[in-house]
């Protein structure tokens, strides 16, 4: 997708992103998976966005960082209560440009997958890496792969039907380079507005072979936060990766 930058997507939906994912994001499974973890230590949140996690997170006695390339979302975070005492780094977390170690560092809701290749996968873990304590823990959910959903390398599904919406996801796919590039289409009185986004997705086996080149060991796998099992039939998983120490 020509122009897209790592900030596109946040630039483009931080005016609708909470209300678009409020109802079905409930952050509280979440935080209460993050904080035990995190325990008396910090927290960094790659992607952190307009909050939706982090500002629960530290209402709930953690400490946290964030990091986000857009600043509509970072501003939308800030306006938040609560929102504008959390540090955040203006940055693409490729290369986590933050000072110091965490008990925790997370990337919820698929945001790994905004990283555009491979090798910005494996060197954003091998920052993660360096900036986890002895004995921390990498955090992440995300999809599981379903390729049965492309026809022809394409897929449009309509998402949400509502009295003056309508929500539609129009994709493609390109196996190559395993990315999905697209657009939130959403309809309403007012006419037709477009959130594109562009996802490199990997595999569960894929994503541990790059955390274990970068030093970190898988320590769990669930189906949610709330530790329900991972299985054949999950479509989605929440990672607990750890540093050695």
């Amino acid at each position: 997708m020509e122009g897209y930058r790592p900030s596109t997507y946040g630039d483009r939906i931080a005016d609708i992103y909470d209300s678009l994912y409020q109802q079905r994001l409930d952050p509280t499974e979440t935080v209460a998976f993050l904080a035990e973890l995190a325990g008396e230590g910090r927290a960094l949140e790659l992607g952190i966005g307009t909050g939706r996690v982090a500002i629960p997170l530290k209402e709930a006695g953690v400490e946290v960082l964030g990091i986000d390339a857009s600043e509509a979302m970072v501003a939308r975070l800030r306006a938040k209560p609560g929102g504008a005492d959390i540090p955040v780094t203006l940055a693409d977390f490729t290369d986590i440009e933050v000072e110091g170690q965490f008990r925790v560092v997370y990337v919820p809701f698929t945001t790994f997958f905004t990283l555009a290749s491979q090798d910005e996968q494996v060197r954003c873990l091998q920052s993660v890496t360096k900036h986890l304590e002895p004995g921390g823990c990498f955090v992440l959910d995300v999809f599981v792969p379903d390729l049965t959903r492309f026809t022809m390398n394409q897929s449009t599904t309509t998402q949400e039907v509502g009295l003056d919406h309508v929500l539609i996801d129009a994709m493609r796919h390109d196996p190559v380079a395993q990315t999905i590039t697209g657009h939130h289409v959403v309809i309403d009185e007012t006419g037709t507005r477009l959130y594109p986004l562009r996802v490199r997705y990997a595999t569960p086996s894929e994503l541990d072979l790059m955390a274990r080149l970068a030093g970190l060991v898988l320590q769990d796998r669930f189906g949610w936060y709330d530790r329900s099992p991972f299985t054949a039939q999950s479509t989605r998983h929440v990672s607990v990766y750890t540093k050695p120490g």
